[in-house]
């Protein structure tokens, strides 16, 4: 591999910052859910050193197994998918509750999602300090957002959590389930890097944000898991497919999405190497 990301679970901070998380075998569960602001109010600020200290410990771990050319990825969550799930109280289902406080209460939303990235902002420091070169935060329920709402709260707390997060030498990325509606948005999280779905064209994807941003901007995915599920043959060619519409450059070639548990090792294989072999135009570039 190109790299390894330290994919810890995704409610790690809500626990920290003071909700009770109990994990049975239905799926995790958040036994007092952000309903009120007082909830709000309650929210802790945390040292990642003494409450998640067990995440640097493993990236720290990973890094000495790793080597120094292999990148470790710190990850979290984004301020709304992680306030969607301290709102709901579970990370299974609809999130109804959540939208329906932006609309309801939008000043407490905001200031949740403030909270939240303060607290983001201060464990990825921590993954960077025990060795961290990238991190990624992961919006799994950005696109249940119309770009309005997303431009009002989403965006403006996840460009808190990079511009709190300093060490600007770390590439930040930023993945953004179901957001094609947002390409417009993204580069004003001042993420380095955006990571798209398979639902979303990367040739398009490059045009737009070379249209909006005005910097350069890398692009990560986006092969549709399921098609690791399939032959050989169609992962092989998902995979240069993919390549073919970036020209390779400023591309991190990743699936769409997490990779299915049921994915058999040799098609996750034969995805990697297709990558390693796959043609370049020898006249591409981030133009």
């Amino acid at each position: 591999m190109d790299a390894v990301i330290v994919f810890s679970d995704i409610l790690i901070v809500a626990e920290a910052m003071g909700l009770p998380l109990d994990v049975p075998d239905s799926g995790p569960v958040l036994s007092s859910p952000i309903r009120d602001l007082a909830a709000v109010r309650r929210l802790r600020d945390f040292d990642p050193s003494r409450e998640t200290g067990f995440v640097g410990d493993a990236i720290r771990a990973i890094c000495k197994e790793a080597g120094p050319d292999v990148p470790v990825i710190g990850f979290a969550a984004a301020p709304w998918t992680l306030a969607c799930y301290m709102i709901e109280g579970q990370t299974r289902g609809d999130i109804s509750r959540a939208k329906e406080m932006l609309r309801s209460e939008p000043q407490m939303a905001q200031e949740l999602l403030e909270r939240i990235a303060r607290a983001t902002a201060l464990y990825l420091q921590s993954q960077i300090a025990a060795g961290a070169a990238v991190i990624q935060l992961f919006d799994t329920w950005a696109g249940e957002l119309s770009r309005a709402e997303y431009d009002t709260f989403e965006l403006p707390a996840t460009k808190m959590v990079y511009d709190l997060l300093g060490h600007p030498q770390v590439p930040k990325i930023l993945f953004a389930k179901g957001s094609a509606h947002l390409l417009e948005s993204l580069p004003g999280t001042g993420a380095n890097v955006i990571s798209v779905d398979w639902r979303t064209d990367l040739a398009e994807a490059r045009a737009t944000l070379g249209q909006m941003s005005g910097r350069r901007i890398a692009l990560q995915g986006n092969v549709d898991p399921n098609i690791l599920l399939g032959p050989e043959q169609a992962v092989r060619e998902s995979a240069q497919a993919a390549v073919e519409k970036t020209g390779g450059v400023g591309h991190i070639l990743n699936l769409g999405h997490g990779i299915l548990p049921t994915t058999p090792v040799e098609n996750a294989k034969a995805f990697v190497a297709a990558g390693k072999l796959a043609r370049v135009p020898s006249r591409a570039s981030l133009a």
